[in-house]
């Protein structure tokens, strides 16, 4: 370690016992979490550039770590091994003209946002954690949100990058062209690749104009099917800029911490926005609301008042931690095309029947990305195990309705198991010679992913 401490700057490598702790999970608390040999916090490319040679040339293991808000244990430590956390890297310049950001990894989504909104911009991946989320982290896992409905996930919006490579070499991938057709599409290789190919030390992102004013539709269901009816009429008649589900646990927990008035009683609680050009917003508010009432919605709210708008926004951000005071969580992310939407939530509910453990479901049901959030006892073994096996049962769901293990978390370490059944042997070949290729000694990430 000390040619490693000579390498950096004083006091970017620090080994207290303490400090490490801090650093053994992220958000999914994955018990399996090692402890790491020191934990490494760069200011720069070139910082992150002497480590990783340093730790390549003595084969240890590194794990890259943003925020650690990550939920599938993507950025757990490894015994004997450094963390390398991007918190340090906050730089970010905005140019209004090209409508684009240059930002450093360990700054949060939110800062992003309001960077750009600074010059009349906008950054649109919007995860519910954004404001605790890094940038960096984004890109890792090509996190989702609320607005992706309409306006796609990360990978749609990361232009370029800087790549620290494992043997410490530096690839500048991408740059400010809305149009590039040059060679592979490599910058989209490292999107979503969850710190196992490289270290994500800059993005380059678009932004886009100011987001307008957005009309708010809130409904309330007596059946979960009847909310899934509501959300394919909607999907199939127009593009909403949100359009988000909660089931009755979930609107119960929300309600005991914001006291808003949700209904206790119902089912299920979309929240539906459009943030369409003039008058065009309230018109397509109006088709929400139409396809709610049609689908036997017991309460249709419509409201053009912003403040009111960002209230039932917010109570939808904050139903997982909501959730998460009535006990530990096990949290899924797993999708499925829209017309089996209904098949997912359905058969979620079989399963938390089956296994006698609590599931709520949220989603950003527009895109048919659901958040099975398995509550558990992590005193009790029994119980432990049966929300374990209700984790493994709804991804093996959602892989026979055609769908995925995860729509915008990662798979980490805590969902590699299922992967070769969604992707297959093939792929799963492919992946491991890319791997191979560019960490040919496997220290990037170590038991994540493959």
């Amino acid at each position: 370690m000390a040619d490693l401490i000579a390498l950096l700057p004083p006091g970017t490598v620090l080994t207290d016992p303490d400090v490490l702790a801090g650093y053994r999970h992220d958000w999914a608390r994955d018990p399996d979490a090692g402890t790491p040999l020191a934990v490494i916090r760069p200011t720069s490319t070139a910082e992150v550039a002497a480590t990783l040679r340093w730790a390549n040339e003595n084969r240890v293991p590194v794990v890259p770590r943003g925020a650690g808000s990550g939920l599938s244990g993507g950025a757990g430590a490894v015994d004997g091994g450094l963390v390398l956390s991007t918190e340090k890297m906050r730089e970010i310049t905005v140019d209004p003209v090209t409508r684009t950001a240059v930002a450093q990894p360990g700054l949060l989504n939110a800062e992003v946002k309001r960077a750009a909104a600074a010059h009349g911009l906008w950054y649109p991946p919007d995860p519910s954690s954004f404001e605790m989320c890094s940038i960096g982290g984004n890109a890792a896992t090509n996190a989702g949100g609320l607005c992706c409905v309409k306006y796609g996930v990360t990978t749609d919006y990361v232009l370029g990058m800087q790549v620290v490579l494992a043997d410490g070499s530096v690839v500048a991938l991408g740059g400010p062209r809305l149009k590039d057709s040059a060679g592979l599409s490599l910058t989209k290789l490292f999107v979503g690749s969850e710190g196992t190919l490289g270290v994500i030390t800059e993005l380059t992102l678009r932004l886009l104009p100011a987001q307008p004013r957005q009309s708010t539709v809130v409904a309330t269901f007596a059946t979960l099917t009847a909310a899934t009816d509501a959300i394919l009429a909607i999907t199939g008649a127009l593009r909403p800029s949100m359009l988000e589900f909660m089931d009755s646990v979930a609107i119960n927990a929300v309600e005991d911490e914001l006291r808003m008035g949700l209904d206790r009683s119902a089912a299920a609680l979309l929240v539906a926005r459009s943030d369409a050009p003039g008058d065009y917003a309230a018109r397509e508010a109006e088709i929400m609301v139409a396809a709610c009432e049609k689908a036997g919605a017991d309460a249709v709210f419509h409201t053009e008042d912003e403040t009111e708008g960002e209230a039932f926004t917010a109570a939808r951000r904050f139903a997982i931690p909501a959730v998460e005071k009535i006990g530990p969580l096990l949290l899924e992310d797993v999708g499925v095309p829209l017309p089996r939407l209904a098949d997912l939530v359905t058969g979620i509910a079989a399963i938390a029947a089956r296994n006698d453990v609590l599931i709520s479901v949220i989603a950003h049901a527009g895109d048919g990305n659901t958040h099975p959030l398995i509550v558990h006892d992590p005193d009790d073994a029994e119980h432990t195990a049966r929300a374990h096996r209700a984790f493994g049962e709804i991804m093996d769901l959602a892989i026979r309705l055609g769908g995925t293990i995860t729509g915008e978390h990662g798979v980490g370490r805590l969902k590699k198991a299922w992967l070769p059944d969604q992707v297959g042997p093939e792929v799963m070949a492919l992946t491991k010679r890319v791997k191979d290729a560019l960490d040919p000694h496997g220290i990037l990430n170590p038991g994540a992913v493959l």
